[in-house]
Parts: structure tokens; C-alpha cells; sequence
């Protein structure tokens, strides 16, 4: 099983955790290949103390020793500075998200694993970058994707994503919440291996908007759309208040819990599985998974970091692409990407 892994922003912790997933013999006949400039994880193998061998990648599919790392290398505009993000390193960054999810979509690997990345300094750059998630759903050409972080015993995806909060109800329409749910549905079947995915559905307001004392988008929006899912044969079970729903009565028979916005859901996941929790961007033709935190540009070559959410992210991906009953892109003659260096990576 070939997986694609970004390391992210040179001048954080992405480029660690690859060096040290170097150092580890992974199981399930998992082969890791680094998407990423030689030369600077070279440097940073140096700066933390460890040894690598960086072997250019041929389309193997057999895990290397421990020791070896398998890259597709890309060139690196201007050498990285630890803890310091540089928007001349933005078309780089794109560039390896770019090769990264073509060799997916041609079935040079199963999944993707995304390091962090330094949304400011691609937006310094003069590009719109407003996350991993939304560039992958454009490079797709996916209309409607939803963002799931899980840890062991909680899966939580959202309604909303980054949205101002005082913008979240007017967010909240049939439509959005119906290709939310039924998005949901299709990938814990197809991905996850639920015959019969249980999502517990979490209201908007206060106590599920209290009979509409506390709001009316409950009565209004979320219970008629889950009533015509529930009827399509999705199970579906809410509006239930969010103060409740996170309790351990409810997560016992609940595969999924959907909250309606970010600070709704993920505080409480992040509590109980922060370090081993997985972002997964649902709805996308092929898997992605990423590591829960950001670059923690302060302990960037620091061997002070914590590869939890990492491993995570790897075995999810691993998971995800064992269970998938999608049929898998037959594979194609490699791009020119995997058969020499790149050395002028493509704008945006």
C-alpha cells in the first residue's frame, strides 16, 4: 500500500515527523513516499541527528528498510529557515498537494496523508489559500466535501467549517445539511465498512433550541431535513442538544456525531484525543487524511515533538483504503513527476 505524504511547510515540524517516520518499520505492508525536496529533509535529518537515505521514488509498493525514506523530490526555491515561513515557498507547497492527489486520482497511491502547512504565507504569496481541504476539493473538482476529525471511540464531522460564528445559522439551509449528512452516509459505508452508519445529529442553539424558545432552525431546518433522510433510508438520530450528546450513554451506540460548527464539536474531540487524532476530508475521490495540529514552528528541528497525531493520520489513511469498495483508477504510465527531478514546480 503506497502512501503519499506531504510534510507541509518547510520551516516547521512536517519535515520532522518524516524524518522520523524514516526511523520505523511500519506494518501492514504500509510504503510511505515523501512528496517533498530532498535536499531540505536531508537537512533536517542532519539538524535532528538522525540518519536517512533518501531513495527516489520508481512506483515500488514494497516498505523500505528502516533508514530509507522513498521521495519524489521537488525543488525547493530558496533554502527553508527554521520557524520562519517564506511566501517564496508557496507555489512549492502547492505544487507537492498537486502531484500528490494526481497520483492518487491514477492509482499510484492508495491515500494521502497531509502535513501542516502555514496558510498565511501562501496567501502572503498573492494565492487564496484557504486550507488543505478547499485547494483539494478544487484540484478535484469536488462541489461539496466535509471535514471529520476521529479519535479512538469519536468521529466528529461538521455541518460548518471556518465560518465567523454570527454566520453559522444563516449557513444552516436544507440543502447544505441534506449533501452534508448524505455525504457522511456514503464515505462511513464505503470507507469506514458501517453497513448502517448511526449519526447523531447535534441542534444549532442551546438545548436544541428549547421547542423554538432558543431559536426556530431546529423546527424549521433540522428536524424536517433529517425526517426526509431518515425516510431515504439514512440513520439519522437528533437534534439532540450539544451538552448531551458528547456523553458516554450517547457516543455508545453512535458511529458518527455531526455538529452543526467547528468550536461546537471539536473541542470536545480534541479534548479526549488530542496527539491521536486524524483530520479526514470526506466526500473527496480519494482519501485523504492529516495530522490534527499545526507547524509548531517553535520546536521545528527541536526532536522535541510528539508523532502521535501522525501515526494516526498514516493508520487511518491505511484503514480507510483497505475498507473503500470504490474501484481503485487502474494505474497508468507515472507522470513525468515520478520519473525525474522537478525542477520549475507550476504556479497555481
Amino acid at each position: 500500500m503506497r502512501i503519499a505524504v506531504t510534510p507541509g511547510e518547510p520551516a516547521g515540524i512536517g519535515p520532522d515527523l518524516m524524518i522520523m517516520a524514516a526511523q520505523e518499520t511500519w506494518p501492514d505492508g504500509i510504503a510511505l513516499v515523501a512528496i517533498a525536496n530532498a535536499e531540505m529533509l536531508a537537512r533536517r535529518a542532519q539538524q535532528l541527528g538522525l540518519g536517512v537515505q533518501l531513495v527516489p521514488d520508481d512506483g515500488g509498493d514494497t516498505p523500505l528498510p528502516k533508514g530509507q525514506l522513498r521521495v519524489i523530490d521537488l525543488a525547493l526555491p530558496c533554502p527553508e529557515i527554521l520557524g520562519t515561513p517564506q511566501p517564496a515557498h508557496a507555489h512549492y507547497l502547492l505544487t507537492s498537494l498537486r502531484i500528490a492527489t494526481e497520483g492518487c486520482q491514477h492509482g499510484h497511491f492508495q491515500a494521502l496523508v497531509t502535513g501542516p502547512l502555514q496558510k498565511s504565507s501562501i496567501n502572503d504569496a498573492g494565492i487564496h489559500f484557504s486550507g488543505h481541504t478547499e485547494y483539494l476539493a478544487e484540484l478535484t473538482h469536488t462541489p461539496r466535501v466535509v471535514m471529520m476529525l476521529a479519535t479512538e471511540g469519536l468521529r466528529v464531522a461538521l455541518a460548518t467549517t471556518h465560518l465567523p460564528l454570527r454566520q453559522v445559522a444563516d449557513a444552516i439551509q436544507p440543502a447544505l445539511l441534506e449533501e452534508i449528512c448524505r455525504i457522511t452516509d456514503r464515505d462511513l459505508r464505503e470507507r469506514f465498512g458501517l453497513a448502517q452508519p448511526r449519526i447523531k445529529v447535534c441542534g444549532l442553539n442551546p438545548h436544541a433550541g428549547e421547542g423554538g424558545h432558543l431559536g426556530r432552525e431546529e423546527l424549521d431546518i433540522i428536524i424536517p431535513t433529517l425526517a426526509r433522510l431518515k425516510a431515504s433510508g439514512l440513520n439519522l438520530q437528533g437534534p439532540y442538544p450539544a451538552d448531551t450528546v458528547f456523553t458516554p450513554h450517547h457516543l455508545a451506540d453512535a458511529d458518527a456525531i455531526l455538529a452543526m460548527y467547528h468550536d461546537q464539536g471539536l473541542p470536545v474531540l480534541k479534548h479526549l484525543g488530542f496527539g491521536r487524532a486524524v483530520n479526514i476530508t470526506l466526500g473527496l475521490p480519494i482519501i485523504r487524511t492529516s495530522v490534527d495540529h499545526g507547524t509548531a514552528l517553535d520546536l521545528a528541528g527541536t526532536g522535541q515533538i510528539d508523532s502521535g497525531s501522525f501515526h494516526t493520520a498514516v493508520r487511518y489513511a491505511a484503514e480507510m483504503a483497505r475498507h473503500s469498495n470504490q474501484p481503485q483508477a487502474p494505474a497508468t504510465e507515472p507522470p513525468a513527476h515520478y520519473k525525474q527531478r522537478v525542477t520549475h514546480p507550476k504556479g497555481h
